[in-house]
């Protein structure tokens, strides 16, 4: 145990200053058992370290992270490895890519039962339905964390600390709440750096950020999906067309009697590949109001713009980035989203609100005569009465 001790206290010593992520403090760190769900990429491990950092000291030695990735989990129990350490003084235990250790759910129910004083915090990826499984479901409490935001990425860039804002607040007061940022920051003069590369954390990196990308959506693939899917690996090159052929045309309307013709696979297994690449992270699936998952999307977006850079050769449609930006952001905001009545138009909708949305460049005339309709215009950087900036919304998180 004094080797992954020593592991613990050099990962947290040169951690650096990472950004605070605003999911640190919604999570309620007084339950036993937390999920940080996220795809690969978007930074659980550290956020696991940044735990440790702000709530924990190296001192105490009552906190510890582990990795399944380390071979003595092979021959040695979740169990086991839990007991010693309490033995031992041990209060938090920071469990990572715990998918890696087979059975673990069951471990982790038995630790909480048999270990009352001991607190387990764990990263999985979204593509596991934690809430489905019964050794856990009842106990866990799950977050999801994210790629970050436009606003926390101009924190990193500019060194600010601009707050989150509601969706509530944007919409009632995104005049004075663009014109509070711009005192401090000029947002449209990194928009477009965010658009490219701005999501994953990857980018502080002193790597080629596209090929590292490419990298990640190959793992995505091969680890969050077939893997824990459990789908055998002959059809991973399939999957990997589909998903190619999908970002050839996002957002559009998937043919998926064509894209089953050209993956060689039946309509049945594309509308589950859709669903597995939505859960993945690496695709959003908009629907027409009353329609879901099984039925065919009307629209089928990249997750976050980034994502399109990488995959589509040529020019990237400037339409086709501030639509999949508006709908990343806005999804994470407790929002569903659903296909309005034309290209463009969003209906989204929060608890027992419901909004239209269109999104655009610029404002134009026509729709000053529209009061009931919200205009997201990227060309903007403070806004009018119903007409609001497009970077704006990336302050909801």
């Amino acid at each position: 145990m004094e080797s992954f001790f020593r592991t613990h206290k050099y990962l947290v010593e040169h951690l650096g200053n990472p950004v605070d992520r605003l999911l640190m403090d919604e999570v309620d760190w007084s339950n036993r058992l937390i999920a940080i769900k996220g795809t690969r990429g978007v930074g659980k491990t550290t956020f696991l370290l940044q735990y440790a950092a702000k709530y924990t000291s190296l001192d105490k030695r009552d906190c510890l992270y582990i990795n399944m990735n380390n071979f003595s989990f092979t021959c040695r129990s979740i169990y086991d490895f839990a007991q010693e350490f309490c033995f031992k003084g041990g209060k938090t235990l920071l469990i990572d890519q715990v998918f890696k250790y087979p059975n673990w759910p069951a471990e982790l129910r038995a630790c909480y039962e048999d270990f009352p004083e001991l607190k387990i915090i764990f990263t999985v990826s979204t593509v596991m339905r934690l809430s489905e499984n019964p050794d856990i479901a009842p106990i866990v409490k799950f977050y999801n964390l994210r790629g970050f935001s436009f606003r926390e990425f101009l924190n990193i860039i500019t060194g600010s600390n601009l707050q989150a804002y509601s969706l509530q607040d944007i919409l009632a007061n995104h005049k004075a709440i663009a014109s509070e940022i711009r005192t401090k920051v000029k947002p449209l003069a990194y928009f477009r750096d965010y658009i490219h590369h701005g999501y994953y954390p990857f980018f502080l990196e002193k790597r080629n950020f596209s090929e590292n990308l490419l990298k990640t959506i190959n793992m995505m693939l091969e680890v969050d999906v077939l893997s824990i899917r459990q789908i055998e690996q002959s059809y991973l090159p399939k999957l990997r067309k589909l998903y190619y052929l999908l970002s050839l045309s996002c957002p559009g309307k998937p043919n998926i009697s064509q894209l089953s013709v050209d993956c060689e696979i039946s309509r049945a297994t594309v509308t589950n590949y859709l669903d597995y690449l939505k859960n993945a992270r690496l695709i959003n699936l908009l629907y027409r109001e009353g329609e879901g998952f099984p039925k065919k999307p009307d629209l089928v977006y990249m997750h976050n713009t980034n994502l399109i850079y990488a995959l589509k050769p040529g020019p990237a449609d400037d339409q086709a980035l501030r639509e999949t930006f508006f709908y990343n952001q806005l999804h994470h905001n407790n929002c569903k989203l659903k296909k309005g009545t034309k290209t463009g138009f969003f209906i989204v909708s929060r608890k027992d609100d419901k909004y239209t949305f269109k999104v655009e460049e610029t404002k134009t005339k026509s729709n000053n005569k529209k009061p009931d309709i919200y205009i997201a215009s990227e060309m903007m950087e403070i806004g009018n009465e119903n007409t609001i900036p497009l970077w704006l919304f990336g302050f909801l998180y």
